[in-house]
């Protein structure tokens, strides 16, 4: 791999003593790979794993396996994210103890947003946007499938997000950027790049700032990140959060053999991942406190539940009582009590892909139930019997052919060696698959054994 040669300039003024370690990084190591699993599943971190320093559920894989042919990714048991962007978790976990209103807002493919989602305080609603709709669509499948019902996915630019005003008390904005940190991993990264681009990305990032800052309440908190590392995209930012929008710099508690670099060229706390540095890509992250403070608007609704939805809310839901249920639709929904004002609210004002927990969609007599049900942990663990399957039929079902299952007539989900992957109907001779179409295996090429990763 070769660098631009402007690339090289900026890096030798941005690092005079260590440019040519990190110029060696860029294009002479391979990317290291990570996972973090997912706590809500059962799953902790292996005792043999390396683990990500700064990341309680992160660890280090010694090679990257073939992810889409493990039953335990598809079951939502981990997420495949780069250790430098796991950072989002010990900020969170440093700065936020009460239950918040949180906004990713550039949030695919779900990595931050999943991340975030177990860091934050129980009882913490999580609003993730994404503009372009392909990509919000994997957004919301991934957020499905960890399973929280207390997350939203919509999809809005930031000048409609920042109509609600002071509605979030956390905004995480890991904006669009010249990708500069990717290099080592994207060889797109590198043929893409030129001093234009960057200024371009600058010019945007501060217009995406400037559009959703109505929205965060005077005293919430902005995160800002990029995955780049330039100064313009950076620090520069950083000053104009700071010194035009009215944000105070916050501090976030790091170890000394992190080896996290601090701002260049600036006094506000910044934190930089640089691949000679750390195990990780490049990854900018800083935090700051709007100026002023005041509370969340108050939000109230006069919802009722619908008798079908509540009806399946009672049979299918471990905590049926804690949820409004009713349909969009031909979708029964199940939203938390506690935040259907909210839920109302974003319903109102935003594209709202996905909120709560689909139960099932009903079709005349007939109710189906819905994949999102499956994943969800929500989902009672007696409402359904659980069809444990060999790795041969796992894949056959997550391609979604037929297959045969041992288990009673109806709906029951399918699983491997404990992990739930989806619904299917058992007409006894065969059993009918449910799995949704734009989440099948589309490879008809498998290993023999499952990939050990947990």
């Amino acid at each position: 791999m070769k660098l631009p040669e402007l690339f090289i300039s900026q890096l030798r003024d941005l690092l005079p003593d260590e440019w040519q370690a990190l110029a060696d990084a860029i294009t002479s190591s391979d990317p290291s790979v990570a996972v973090r699993v997912n706590a809500t599943r059962g799953v902790s971190v292996p005792d043999r794993a390396r683990r990500v320093p700064w990341c309680g559920q992160g660890y280090y894989l010694d090679n990257r396996p073939s992810f889409t042919f493990d039953t335990d990714w598809h079951a939502g048991r981990y997420y495949v994210q780069d250790a430098s962007s796991m950072f989002i978790a010990h900020v969170i976990d440093s700065l936020i103890h009460e239950p918040v209103r949180y906004l990713d807002l550039c949030a695919a493919p779900g990595g931050k947003t999943t991340a975030a989602i177990q860091a934050l305080p129980q009882r913490s609603m999580i609003v993730a946007n994404e503009i372009v709709p392909p990509r919000a669509r994997v957004l919301g499948d991934n957020v499905v499938r960890w399973g929280n019902s207390r997350c939203v996915v919509t999809s809005n630019a930031p000048a409609q997000v920042g109509k609600l005003n002071s509605f979030f008390d956390v905004i995480a904005t890991d904006v669009p950027c010249s990708g500069e940190g990717m290099m080592r991993k994207d060889d797109e990264a590198v043929a893409q790049w030129t001093p234009a681009l960057v200024e371009q990305c600058a010019q945007r990032q501060r217009e995406i700032l400037t559009d959703v800052w109505p929205a965060l309440r005077p005293g919430g908190l902005l995160i800002y990140s990029t995955c780049t590392y330039n100064r313009q995209e950076n620090e520069q930012m950083a000053d104009f959060i700071v010194n035009e929008l009215g944000a105070t710099s916050l501090e976030v508690p790091v170890e000394p053999d992190w080896n996290i670099h601090p701002a260049i060229g600036s006094d506000i706390c910044c934190y930089r991942f640089m691949p000679h540095r750390v195990d990780g890509e490049g990854l900018f992250m800083a935090v700051f406190r709007k100026d002023g403070e005041a509370p969340c608007q108050s939000i109230r609704t006069k919802e009722k539940n619908t008798k079908k939805a509540d009806e399946i809310g009672k049979n299918w839901l471990d905590s049926p009582n804690d949820y409004m249920i009713g349909q969009q639709g031909d979708l029964c929904i199940a939203v938390p009590v506690d935040i259907r004002g909210e839920v109302a609210a974003l319903r109102a004002s935003l594209n709202v892909l996905h909120a709560g927990v689909e139960l099932a969609t009903v079709m005349g007599r007939k109710t189906v139930p819905h994949h999102a049900l499956a994943m969800s942990t929500a989902r009672a663990t007696d409402a359904f019997s659980v069809c444990e399957v060999d790795y041969t039929t796992a894949l056959r079902y997550l391609r979604g052919e037929s297959i045969t299952v041992d288990g009673p007539r109806g709906y029951v989900l399918i699983a491997h060696e404990g992990a739930v992957l989806g619904f299917a109907n058992n007409l006894g001779n065969r059993a009918n698959n449910l799995y949704p179409k734009p989440l099948r295996i589309l490879s008809t090429h498998a290993p023999d054994e499952k990939p050990q990763i947990l």
